[in-house]
């Protein structure tokens, strides 16, 4: 491979949550015992070097002295068109329907914001990213859970006639769609995508689109814009984005909306500049600029493929070592969301005591349950393949055949 996807990055000490911030308080892992180093799987951040024209982006900005104010050049636009354009295929995208966000969370609240009050319901699909759960508590709506249900195949779907329900008896009008989906890793198909936008239609639904993992797709699968659906769906759709999952920029902060409506969009800048915070970082634009050169799409490439023989590592490992515990391979993403069910009740052990196990040798995974997964653990596979059979081989060595 042309990119470095296989050296061991020591973060200790560099403001890495991921490795400094084991304090087992509930949310994160306890710390490993002595013998053991710690093998962060928890945090969806990447312990892989970026494309190094982020670097190079950033250092050459740096290298003038005067950080004032300042306006998005034309180039940052031209990027992210170029980028979407280029990977998933899209058409009729303008300046003027990209807009900037500190993050999609925060996004999502002035989208929804703008189309609901405070006390209305708001549809997500469980299992759900914990992020989505916490904004809109603290933002005064409430989440109403439609259920994943697996399909004969063990694959993730969406059960239409539960959402439809939904909608009808709560007179739901808005919701938030994970494409693709986190933790369960499903890339939804083009027909899933239509059937679900026709739903909200029929009952008048404004839909808020997470995509920020749409970069990391696996080997066999493919993105679909939701927004790309039908016409119906680009003009109800408010669409959330950031280079951040995709080339681990999170510390920067910097995401943006695409919404095509201009109805919906005018008021979601107004919202989101309320409080004179949703503001751009001149390192973060120039971040982004660099990350969507020619480069960075030859590095998102290895990337997938980097990540997906490492799913289909775990994957293979879980069902060939692990006898009780069941993952429905991800299709995109780099988390597997993993159920202990069967195995804790053949082994008369509760998830507190898988997770305590596999957090005393190193192996820093997170409770699924904050997930709404009630015998589940997330684990982050964007790790050099040599720290990832290391885990491996500490779990079962110390926790599921100990």
């Amino acid at each position: 491979m042309k990119y470095d996807f296989t050296s061991i990055i020591d973060r200790r000490g560099r403001d890495a949550i991921a490795v400094d911030g084991l304090k087992g308080d509930g949310f994160s892992p306890a710390p490993p015992k002595e013998g053991f180093d710690a093998i962060p799987m928890w945090v969806a951040d990447m312990n892989f070097p970026t494309v190094p024209t982020i670097q190079e982006a950033i250092i050459e900005r740096a290298k003038h002295p005067a950080f004032g104010y300042f306006q998005a050049p034309a180039e940052y636009f031209d990027s992210i068109i170029r980028w979407h354009e280029t990977r998933n295929g899209v058409t009729g995208l303008k300046p003027e329907h990209i807009g900037y966000e500190n993050g999609v969370l925060g996004g999502v609240i002035s989208a929804l914001n703008c189309v609901c009050s405070r006390g209305d319901k708001v549809l997500i699909h469980s299992p759900t990213y914990i992020g989505f759960t916490k904004s809109l508590k603290n933002n005064g709506y409430e989440a109403v859970h439609s259920p994943l249900v697996k399909d004969e195949n063990g694959v993730w779907r969406m059960d239409f006639a539960d959402m439809e329900k939904h909608l009808k008896e709560e007179h739901i009008h808005a919701a938030i769609l994970c494409n693709p989906h986190n933790p369960c890793g499903r890339v939804w198909e083009r027909w899933e995508l239509e059937k679900a936008m026709e739903l909200y239609k029929k009952y008048d639904v404004y839909v808020i689109s997470d995509e920020i993992w749409s970069d990391i797709i696996l080997s066999g699968h493919k993105h679909t814009p939701t927004q790309s659906v039908s016409e119906d769906a680009r003009m109800r759709t408010a669409a959330f984005y950031a280079p951040s999952k995709t080339f681990n920029l999170a510390g920067l902060v910097g995401s943006y909306h695409i919404v095509y409506n201009d109805w919906w969009r005018d008021r979601i800048l107004k919202e989101s500049s309320l409080n004179h915070y949703n503001m751009m970082n001149v390192l973060s634009m120039h971040a982004l600029i660099g990350a969507y050169k020619p480069e960075g799409y030859e590095w998102t490439d290895e990337l997938c493929e980097v990540l997906t023989g490492n799913i289909d590592f775990a994957c293979d490992y879980i069902a060939n070592h692990f006898e009780g515990v069941k993952v429905a391979k991800p299709e995109g993403t780099y988390m597997l969301f993993v159920d202990c069910t069967d195995w804790c009740a053949a082994h008369g052990k509760t998830i507190e005591d898988v997770e305590q196990a596999c957090w005393d040798v190193g192996v820093a995974i997170q409770d699924g349950r904050m997930f709404h997964g009630p015998c589940h653990l997330r684990m982050n596979l964007a790790s050099p393949r040599s720290r990832i059979e290391e885990a491996f081989r500490r779990m079962d060595r110390y926790v599921f055949n100990a």
